[in-house]
C-alpha cells in the first residue's frame, strides 16, 4: 500500500522557526502548482526533531498514512522540505529563473517502503555572493522589489546553500534580515569586514585613513557586530580601502609591503577579538584576495589560527591571482599542501574586470575547466567554505546548479550534469541537442591570451572597443596603455590590427555557434523553445553581434588611421547598429516576469558601445567634411546631375549621423 500526496496533504509542524515557516509556505505554493483539486484524501506531511541527525540533515521516511520529516535544526528541516518539492513533486532549484512548466497531476504516490536519509554537504559553509546584481536590483517581480532577493534566497536554498552575502552595499544591508529570516548564514563583502558601513559613508567629510580616526573606524566595528549579534554570521574580517582597492592608496604612508602587513595583521587580530568577546563560539574569515594574498605569501601577515583563509579564483575560473589592469601574475591561489587549517574559497560564476569577463553571458570557460579547478582546491584542503559570486543568478543558472553539485557531494561528472541539466529544465526529449548547445557554448569562446582560462567574455567585446575608440579620439598617434595586458604594441594602429584579428576569428566561431542553436531552437517546441530562446540562442545571438561590431570597430579605425574619413564614419555606423542590434536582443527576451530584466544593464553596458561608436561617427565626419557638412550629403544623396551643378552648398537640413549612414548604406551596403 502506497501513501498519496495531493492538494490536500497537511504539513504538521510545531511552532517552526521563521527559516521552517518560509519552506512550509514555499512547499504550500508548489502544491498548488503542481496538484489539481480532488476528493481524494491526502496524507500528511509531519516534522519531528531528532537530535541525533547531524546537523543541516534530515531524513524522509513513510509511517503508516504519512510522510514523516525529521531533522536536528531548522535548516535540516528547510532541506528536507526542498526534497520533497524536487522528488515527489518535480520542482527544480531554478524553476523560477528558467519558468519551468509543471506538469499537473491530482496526487503522486509514495511506497510504504519509502526512506531517505540525507548526508553532510561536503563544504561545511556554501554559498552566494550576490554581487554586482545591477539587473535584479532594479528588477521588480509582482511589482515587488524584493521579490527577485527571495527568489535568490530560496534557489540557494534549494540547492542546499547555507551562506549568503545578500547583495552589494546597501543592498547587503537592506536584504540581511530577509536573507537570515529565511535561515541563511550571513557572511560579509572582502571590501566591508564585519559587514560595518564603509567609513566615507559614516564620515563623507573626513579622510579615511586608520592612522588619523582609529576609534572611528573601530566605532563602526563595534556598531556592526552589536547590530548582528543575534543573526548566524561567519564574520569576515580584515581591512582594504574605501572600496575593492588597497587601503594604501588613500594612506601612502604603509609604503612597504612590511608596514602594510603589520597595519592589517594588528587590525585583523583587534576585529577577532572583537567578535570572540560578543560570542567566543564565533566563525571568523579572512579574504586573501589580490593585494592581501601577495602580503600573505610574503610571509607579512600573521593571522590566528582558527580563522578561515579564504583563496580566489582570477574571475576566470582559474585559481590563481586575478589581473589588475595590466598586471597578472598569476599567483597561485591555494593553500600549500600539508597546511591543516581552515581554507575557503570565493569563485566567480560571473565577474565584472571591464576588461575580458562576462557579467551577462555564461564563463567562457567549460565545465570540465571549473570541475578539475574546484575538485583540485578540495584536495588542497579548501572545504570549509565556498562562496560562489553569482551576480544576478538567471545567465548564469547552469554553471551555479554544476558548482551546487561539487560542494554537495565533493564530485560532479561535467557531461552527466549537462545532460541531466538539459533534461530538467528542457525535457526528456531535448535533452541531447540542449546538451550540445551548453557543452558548444565554451569550445566556440576566443582565446585572448596564452593560458587555458584566457577565453574572452562578454566585456572583452564591448570595454576593449571602447578603449579603442577613447584612445583613437583622444590621441590616435599614442597606443591605449588601457590594452597592455591584451597586446602591448608600440602603436595604436598594432593594436586595433591585434583585435580586428581576435574579432573576425570570433564572427567565424560564433556564426557557427548560432546556427548550431538556431537548428536546436527549430526542434523545440513551448516552454523549452521559449526557455532555449532565453538563454542559450540569446547569447549565441549576442556574442555574434559584439563580434561583428567589435570586428567594425576596428575597420573603422583602420579607414582613420590613413584619413579616409568615410569609410570610418561608415564602419563605426555598421557597428553602432551592430551593438544597438545586440541591446535589443537581449530586450526582446523581456516577456511576462521578465520585463525590464535588462533595463540596468550598466556593467558590459552593450549601449554605451553603441553610444561611443555613435562619438566616432561624429569625429569621423568633423574630420571628414567640417565644418560645413555638405560634401558627404551631396555625394551620397544627390543625383549626378546636381552633384556637378554647384550654385548653393545646400538646401535642406543636414541629415543627422544615421541618416547620413543609411544613404551611404545604399550605396556601400552588400
Amino acid at each position: 500500500m502506497c501513501m498519496i500526496l495531493n492538494r490536500n496533504s497537511q504539513i504538521v509542524a510545531t511552532e517552526p522557526p521563521k527559516p521552517v515557516q518560509y519552506a512550509i509556505s514555499a512547499l504550500q505554493r508548489d502544491k498548488k502548482a503542481v496538484f489539481t483539486e480532488t476528493g481524494m484524501p491526502g496524507g500528511d506531511i509531519v516534522l519531528a526533531k531528532d537530535s541525533d541527525l547531524p546537523p543541516e540533515c534530515f531524513c524522509l521516511q513513510v509511517h503508516e498514512d504519512r510522510l514523516m520529516l525529521t531533522a536536528a535544526d531548522a535548516l535540516g528541516f528547510v532541506y528536507g522540505l526542498f526534497e520533497i518539492s524536487r522528488r515527489f513533486l518535480g520542482v527544480q532549484p531554478f524553476w523560477f529563473w528558467n519558468d519551468q512548466k509543471f506538469i499537473q497531476t491530482d496526487g503522486v504516490t509514495v511506497p510504504q517502503n519509502f526512506t531517505y536519509e540525507s548526508k553532510p554537504a561536503r563544504v561545511r559553509y556554501r554559498g552566494w555572493f550576490v554581487n554586482d546584481e545591477t539587473l535584479i536590483s532594479h528588477w521588480k517581480v509582482e511589482r515587488r522589489s524584493e521579490m527577485p532577493f527571495v527568489m535568490v534566497f530560496e534557489t540557494l536554498l534549494r540547492l542546499g546553500g547555507n551562506l549568503v552575502i545578500p547583495g552589494t552595499g546597501k543592498n547587503g544591508h537592506r536584504y540581511h534580515d530577509l536573507a537570515a529570516d529565511m535561515g541563511l548564514i550571513i557572511t560579509h563583502h572582502h571590501a566591508e569586514p564585519l559587514g560595518a558601513e564603509m567609513f566615507v559613508q559614516a564620515y563623507p567629510e573626513l579622510e579615511p585613513k586608520f592612522s588619523l580616526y582609529p576609534e572611528k573606524f573601530r566605532a563602526l566595528w563595534q556598531q556592526a557586530i552589536d547590530r548582528q549579534k543575534n543573526t548566524p554570521t561567519v564574520w569576515n574580517i580584515g581591512f582594504r580601502g574605501q572600496g575593492d582597492k588597497p587601503f594604501w592608496e588613500d594612506d601612502p604612508q604603509y609604503d612597504t609591503p612590511e608596514k602594510r602587513g603589520a597595519l592589517i595583521s594588528s587590525l585583523i587580530r583587534e576585529q577577532y577579538d572583537l567578535v570572540k568577546h560578543s560570542d567566543p563560539h564565533a566563525v571568523c574569515c579572512t579574504n586573501l584576495y589580490g593585494e592581501t594574498m601577495e602580503l600573505y605569501q610574503q610571509g607579512c601577515l600573521d593571522l590566528p589560527d582558527e580563522v578561515i583563509k579564504i583563496w580566489a579564483d582570477n574571475g576566470f575560473g582559474k585559481m590563481v591571482s586575478r589581473r589588475q589592469g595590466n598586471s597578472n601574475p598569476r599567483v597561485k591561489a591555494l593553500p600549500p599542501q600539508g597546511d591543516t587549517g581552515a581554507h575557503g574559497l570565493y569563485y566567480h560564476a560571473s565577474f565584472y574586470d571591464l576588461q575580458a569577463a562576462s557579467h551577462i553571458t555564461m564563463l567562457p570557460n567549460s565545465t570540465e575547466f571549473v570541475c578539475e579547478e574546484l575538485t583540485n582546491a578540495l584536495r588542497h584542503g579548501v572545504d570549509d567554505y565556498w562562496l560562489i559570486n553569482c551576480s544576478n543568478v538567471k545567465p548564469h543558472a547552469y554553471l551555479l546548479d554544476y558548482i551546487a553539485q561539487l560542494w554537495q557531494n565533493g564530485t560532479a561528472d561535467p557531461e552527466g550534469h549537462c545532460i541531466a541539466y538539459a533534461q530538467a529544465y528542457y525535457g526528456k526529449a531535448n535533452a541531447l541537442p540542449v546538451a550540445k548547445c551548453l557543452a558548444g557554448y565554451a569550445d566556440h569562446a576566443v582565446s585572448y591570451g596564452e593560458h587555458p582560462d584566457d577565453h574572452a567574455g562578454d566585456q572583452f567585446y564591448n570595454h576593449v572597443p571602447r578603449m579603442l575608440i577613447t584612445q583613437f579620439l583622444r590621441d590616435r598617434t599614442q597606443p591605449s596603455e588601457d590594452l597592455n595586458w591584451l597586446c602591448d604594441r608600440p602603436a595604436l594602429s598594432g593594436q586595433a590590427a591585434w583585435c580586428g584579428e581576435k574579432f573576425r576569428e570570433a564572427m567565424q566561431n560564433y556564426e557557427q555557434y548560432l546556427r548550431q542553436c538556431e537548428a536546436t531552437a527549430a526542434t523545440l517546441t513551448g516552454a523549452a523553445r521559449t526557455l532555449f530562446q532565453d538563454t542559450l540562442l540569446m547569447q549565441a545571438q549576442l556574442y555574434t553581434f559584439w563580434a561583428e561590431g567589435g570586428e567594425d570597430v576596428c575597420a573603422a579605425l583602420e579607414a582613420g588611421f590613413v584619413g579616409d574619413w568615410k569609410h570610418c564614419f561608415y564602419q563605426a555606423g555598421r557597428a553602432k547598429n551592430a551593438y544597438t542590434a545586440a541591446n535589443a536582443a537581449m530586450r526582446n527576451r523581456e516577456h511576462g516576469k521578465w520585463i525590464d530584466f535588462y533595463a540596468n544593464e550598466c556593467q558590459t553596458d552593450v549601449k554605451q558601445s553603441a553610444q561611443l561608436c555613435g562619438y566616432l561617427m561624429s569625429f569621423a565626419r568633423t574630420m571628414g567634411e567640417g565644418p560645413h557638412f555638405y560634401e558627404w550629403m551631396r555625394e551620397f544623396n544627390d543625383s549626378e546631375a546636381d552633384r556637378r551643378v554647384m550654385l548653393i552648398l545646400n538646401t535642406d537640413n543636414h541629415p543627422d549621423d544615421d541618416t547620413l549612414w543609411r544613404l551611404m548604406e545604399q550605396h556601400w551596403g552588400q
